[in-house]
C-alpha cells in the first residue's frame, strides 16, 4: 500500500489490530510466535497482515518503532506537566522501562539487527534528542548541570541497563538511575 494514500478507516484499525497483537506475542512468551498467529489473533486474515507488512522483520521494526514513537513523544508531555528537573527524571525512568520492553523483544529484535534496518540507530537519535530537550530545559531552570549531553546520558543509561541478564535488574537500574539523576543535578546553579 502506497504511504502517500491515508488508510480507510477499517484498514487503519486492521494495522492497529495487528501491531497490538504482535506486540503482546513479542512480549509475552511467544518470542516465536508466526504471523498466522499473529493474524489470528488480530482477528484478521494472515493476508491482511501481508498487505500491511510485507515481512515478518517489517512487523517486529513496526512495533519496534512504534514503541519508541510513544517513548520519544514523553518529554515534551513531560516538560508541559511538571518542572524541568522532574520532567528529567521521570523519562530517565521511562528509558529504564524501555529497556525491559527491549529485553522481552530481544529475541525478535535479534531477527532485524541483521539487515540494514535504520530503526536502532534512529531510536538512540530520537532518545538522545529527546533527553536533549530535557536537559536544556532543566540548565535553562538551573536545576540541571549544563555539561552533559543527551547522547552521553544515553550512553549512561545504556550501561545500567546493560546489567540486565540478572534477576533483579529493573529494581537495581532503576536505583542506579536515581544515583544518575542525583549526579545530574549536583552542581546545578539552582538544585533544589
Amino acid at each position: 500500500m502506497p504511504a502517500s494514500r491515508p488508510l480507510r478507516a477499517d484498514a487503519r484499525r486492521n494495522r492497529e489490530a495487528l501491531l497490538s497483537a504482535a506486540r503482546q506475542a513479542f512480549l509475552g512468551d511467544d518470542t516465536d510466535a508466526h504471523v498466522e498467529d499473529i493474524a489470528r489473533s488480530a482477528g484478521v486474515a494472515v493476508g491482511t497482515l501481508y498487505r500491511h507488512f510485507e515481512t515478518r522483520e517489517a512487523l517486529i521494526e513496526e512495533v519496534y518503532r512504534k514503541e519508541v514513537d510513544d517513548l520519544c513523544s514523553a518529554p515534551g508531555d513531560l516538560l508541559d506537566q511538571h518542572t524541568p528537573h522532574e520532567a528529567l527524571r521521570r523519562f530517565l525512568l521511562l528509558l529504564v522501562d524501555h529497556a525491559a520492553v527491549g529485553k522481552g523483544m530481544s529475541a525478535v529484535l535479534e531477527s532485524i539487527m541483521a539487515t540494514d534496518s535504520p530503526v536502532f540507530d534512529d531510536a538512540r537519535t530520537r532518545m538522545a534528542n529527546g533527553l536533549s530537550q530535557l536537559l536544556d530545559a532543566g540548565s535553562a531552570a538551573g536545576t540541571v548541570r549544563d555539561d552533559v549531553t543527551g547522547s552521553t546520558l544515553l550512553r549512561a543509561l545504556g550501561g545500567i541497563c546493560g546489567i540486565r541478564a540478572t534477576e533483579g535488574w529493573l529494581v537495581e537500574a532503576r536505583q542506579i538511575t536515581a544515583l544518575l539523576y542525583d549526579g545530574l543535578r549536583h552542581g546545578a546553579s539552582q538544585a533544589t
